[in-house]
């Protein structure tokens, strides 16, 4: 895929140079999706926060998948962001990137399942019925990105299209 990082040009960030900043990863699908995923992750672990999600233990498995992944999409996000992928070239990031998201998809559909499951329209609280309801529907669309990630990631471990795995495995074999 022709929008991955490091798609179009050789590899920049050797061993041991310092990190430097991938502009061209802001403007990539995989970069696109990440900040969506990040951006969306936090409005439903920030509005199921918002709530009396304690009291309810179904909002409890939303707040750990939505928490749990926006921080690992932030660390991969800073990983590609600084090429940080690109001095662990020995790691297969094609492979981890869509086994993350293809775990992420699931769980997310999980999360939103339950998220949707558990708000109650007659609840004696209106502004927690409609902050559960926010949130289901932003773990669906979240869980949308988590799905086209894991289709653009499966399109990369499978080398359909030039990706950043596969310069890496040709510059160091």
């Amino acid at each position: 895929m022709a929008g991955l990082p490091g798609a179009s040009r050789a590899r920049s960030a050797s061993p041991g140079s310092p990190p430097a900043l991938d502009g061209s990863f802001l403007v990539s699908p995989l970069g696109w999706l990440m900040c969506a995923q990040a951006v969306l992750g936090l409005l439903v672990w920030s509005l199921v926060a918002a709530t009396t999600y304690h009291l309810h233990a179904a909002y409890g498995w939303v707040m750990f998948v939505s928490l749990f992944f926006w921080i690992l999409t932030l660390l991969f996000f800073v990983t590609y962001l600084l090429q940080l992928h690109q001095k662990f070239y020995m790691i297969p990031w094609s492979l981890v990137l869509m086994i993350y998201n293809a775990v992420a998809t699931v769980l997310y559909i999980t999360a939103f399942v339950t998220c949707a499951a558990a708000v109650q329209p007659t609840s004696w609280r209106q502004w927690d019925y409609n902050r559960r309801a926010a949130a289901s529907f932003f773990a669906c669309v979240t869980m949308i990105t988590y799905g086209v990630s894991t289709f653009f990631s499966f399109r990369a471990w499978k080398g359909l299209g030039s990706n950043a795995a596969t310069s890496q495995v040709t510059d160091h074999a």
